[in-house]
């Protein structure tokens, strides 16, 4: 059998919701030991609690979130917790959390309070607006984000209130970031043997990704616009289009793409049109052009045009969610996987993108809360029965209905 690629990683994660935890189960699919820090105070990550399908600590959301995962309840305000966080520091290579911007620092998460520990860590955060700046402690997510780096206001229809993407870009694009940085900077680590705190913000990463809207509006004078049917805000057609029975999504970003457009549509007089003959001019005259291909769009199924299309024309047809769940493509990938859950039963879940040998196909389901702590406690750091006890007296653990784990 081949060896995860991350095998022998050993992560500590504080972390909640959805950015951060996303982010660490790449690293647990890919065979990295994620040990889930959570503060019993609150019951554990809040997550735990989401609906419309939660109850007795457990959620699907968490599960889409946590799987693979260990889970260890910590106080990290109390004196004894952070001395287990210290004590865990040793023994691994990186410390990742998801808090507000000036968390970290008051809760001993960064290089400069675990370094003596193990000068080799590397500290990971990712936040909403950072550890630097004016609004480094503020709370920040997904939605507000989306907000704040301009996203609403070119999502949506022109007549219509700016709009969000319909799922959280931002959650997942900052995840993704952050596990890439962290692991920039392991890799650093080994071969240097020193450490480093790695800052991530939701909003850095949003901004970062205006990419080509970014340097239009910087550097000279254009101004983004909602487009009608999600239309591309330089390329035409690439646009949604309604067909005889749905939608259709059309993207012609090159030439050879938009002959064989006109060739499938049966539209010889719109091909010979110099009005249309480039990027430029149908750019210029897309109000002449669209309604000539949207008329033609409706007169077939979205099924006939996809079969007229596909393979000469980038398209695609705009899916229900249980539509895209279960297209042959996903499901050639294996990117539904099934994951038995001891109280829910077989979950199915979406898989990690990731496809690679020794990558996690059969993944334990997300952890009870503080399901690990004996466990870890006694394997991960050695601590005999007498220290367990103290730690559980102490109340750094949390209260007595975590007595037995």
């Amino acid at each position: 059998m081949t060896r995860a690629m991350l095998e022998g990683l050993r992560v500590l994660a504080v972390s909640q919701f959805g950015a951060g935890p996303f982010g660490t189960q790449v690293l647990a699919d890919l065979g990295a030991e994620v040990i889930k820090i959570e503060d019993p105070a609150v019951g554990g990550d809040v997550s735990r609690q989401v609906g419309p399908y939660a109850a007795d600590g457990d959620s699907l959301y968490f599960q889409s979130f946590n799987r693979g995962k260990q889970s260890l309840t910590l106080d990290l305000t109390h004196a004894e917790g952070q001395a287990v966080l210290r004590d865990l520091a040793r023994v691994s290579h990186a410390v990742y959390n998801n808090l507000r911007g000036d968390l970290p620092a008051r809760l001993g998460l960064t290089y400069a309070a675990l370094k003596d520990a193990n000068p080799a860590i590397v500290c990971c955060s990712l936040s909403g607006f950072g550890a630097t700046g004016p609004r480094a402690a503020e709370p920040a997510f997904d939605y507000l984000i989306q907000g704040y780096a301009g996203w609403m206001s070119i999502t949506g229809e022109p007549d219509g209130p700016p709009g969000k993407c319909g799922v959280s870009v931002v959650d997942f694009a900052g995840g993704y970031a952050s596990i890439a940085a962290l692991m920039a900077g392991l890799w650093d680590a080994q071969r240097s043997g020193v450490g480093r705190d790695i800052d991530i913000a939701l909003l850095d990463t949003a901004v970062s990704m205006l990419s080509y809207f970014a340097i239009w509006t910087l550097n000279r004078d254009w101004q983004a616009d909602r487009v009608a049917d999600s239309g591309h805000q330089s390329l035409v057609p690439a646009q949604n289009f309604r067909t005889g029975d749905g939608w259709l999504v059309v993207f012609c970003n090159k030439e050879k793409f938009w002959l064989a457009l006109l060739e499938a549509m049966d539209l010889p007089a719109v091909a010979a049109d110099p009005r249309f003959a480039s990027f430029a001019d149908r750019l210029a005259h897309k109000d002449a052009l669209l309604p000539l291909l949207q008329s033609r769009f409706a007169e077939r199924t979205t099924a006939d045009w996809l079969a007229r299309l596909r393979g000469r024309v980038p398209c695609a047809p705009v899916n229900t969610l249980a539509e895209a769940l279960a297209d042959e493509q996903v499901r050639a990938r294996g990117m539904i996987v099934e994951v038995k859950h001891p109280q829910l039963g077989v979950l199915r879940e979406v898989a990690s993108p990731v496809k690679t040998a020794g990558a996690d196909a059969t993944p334990r389901p997300a952890p009870r809360l503080g399901e690990h702590n004996e466990a870890i406690l006694r394997e991960v750091l050695h601590y005999d029965a007498a220290r367990i006890a103290a730690l559980r007296a102490s109340g750094a653990l949390g209260g007595a209905f975590l007595a037995d784990r």
